[in-house]
């Protein structure tokens, strides 16, 4: 009897071995089969681009009171031939010299399908946003000149498909500046003028 039970305990240590190196054989191959298709396709990141920018209003009120109305044209292109993309979640707002100086503005989410491109243009208002001293000063000096850089930045939630594969959530952060055409008004160098701001170069898009 004895030797029938260790004949059956091994009888079971044997099978959950065998089941054990199935499931492990099982795993790593759909692993690597993900994996490779990955590694073919290579999901390249959305291009954006800043299109164009009008400036409605931009003026810097005492004590350090900056008030803006700024309408912006993004576009964003999916370069992938065999890869669509989720926009979940997608944030946008401008920012002058690393502060946020209008509202977070959510934009509606969308599905953006091999080589598609999709084009946005939010309305950014900030009233009375307090500005740092120190980028005031900033402020007035570039206004002196004629030329206000700032930054309109997106914060995205974005999913890549691959047939009936839909990846996790990736993050993206985009960076689009732009020099703002305020004018050169001597007379009074806190009021930027209205008029379109011109684009410098391409937006920067990090994961």
């Amino acid at each position: 009897m004895k030797k029938d039970c260790c004949h059956h305990d091994k009888g079971k240590k044997k099978i959950y071995i065998y089941v054990l190196i199935a499931t492990i054989s099982f795993i790593v191959t759909v692993g690597s089969t993900v994996f490779i298709i990955w590694l073919i396709l290579r999901p390249t990141k959305p291009q954006f681009i800043l299109q164009g920018a009008t400036v409605n209003s931009f003026s810097l009120a005492a004590p350090n009171l900056l008030t803006s109305n700024l309408q912006i044209s993004l576009s964003s292109r999916n370069p992938n031939g065999r890869i669509s993309i989720y926009y979940d979640k997608i944030e946008v707002y401008a920012s002058y010299h690393g502060q946020q100086i209008t509202p977070t503005t959510m934009l509606s989410s969308t599905y953006q399908g091999h080589k598609e491109m999709t084009v946005w243009s939010p309305i950014l208002c900030g009233n009375e946003v307090p500005l740092a001293p120190y980028l005031a000063v900033s402020l007035n000096q570039e206004q002196m000149v004629g030329m206000v850089l700032i930054n309109f930045k997106m914060s995205i939630k974005v999913r890549w498909r691959v047939g009936k594969f839909v990846s996790g959530t990736y993050h993206l952060y985009v960076n689009c500046p732009a020099y703002i055409n305020s004018g050169n008004n001597n007379n009074n160098a806190a009021n930027a003028g209205v008029g379109n701001a011109i684009q410098f170069k391409n937006c920067h898009v990090d994961v």
